[in-house]
């Protein structure tokens, strides 16, 4: 077995009880497991994307983010993964985004929607679900994930 494996076996039977109305003691009493000192929890119900920091055994929080998640027709996935490769910005012909962090397959968290150039706002609503799946922050969040939050820190999409 891999170490990624026994994290996610670690990981997988989650008791989800306190999730919606107590995220720290969610994280706490579920003894989570990441390779680094950081943790990425997103709830797809209230919308709203936690940073915990582990200092000795216990999980601080640091930042609590609104975020916009997958419309119905492009949920978000649920579950739990590890952060991966990232990249300074990513797009097409007719958008792009920045700070893009991934978290499996083509899901990512980033920021809201810039044009094609980068330069100017196309999206920057928060809060809602329209996305196509990925997570989308407010810049600075985006930035602060991108630079912050190592490879391999667990992250809890529900």
């Amino acid at each position: 077995m891999k170490s990624n494996d026994v994290r996610l076996s670690e990981n997988k039977n989650l008791d989800y009880t306190y999730f919606n109305n107590d995220i720290s003691t969610f994280v706490n009493k579920n003894n989570i497991n990441s390779k680094t000192q950081y943790l990425i929890i997103t709830s797809t119900k209230y919308k709203y994307t936690y940073i915990f920091e582990k200092d000795k055994d216990v999980w601080n929080m640091l930042y609590k983010w609104s975020c916009t998640v997958g419309k119905p027709s492009t949920p978000t996935i649920s579950g739990v993964f590890f952060v991966g490769i990232k990249y300074p910005a990513i797009g097409d012909e007719n958008s792009s985004v920045k700070y893009a962090t991934n978290i499996i397959d083509e899901y990512y968290y980033h920021s809201i929607i810039y044009n094609e150039t980068g330069l100017s706002i196309k999206d920057d609503r928060l809060g809602v679900a329209i996305s196509h799946g990925c997570i989308r922050l407010a810049t600075s969040s985006a930035k602060w994930i991108y630079e912050n939050v190592p490879e391999e820190s667990t992250i809890i999409i529900y």
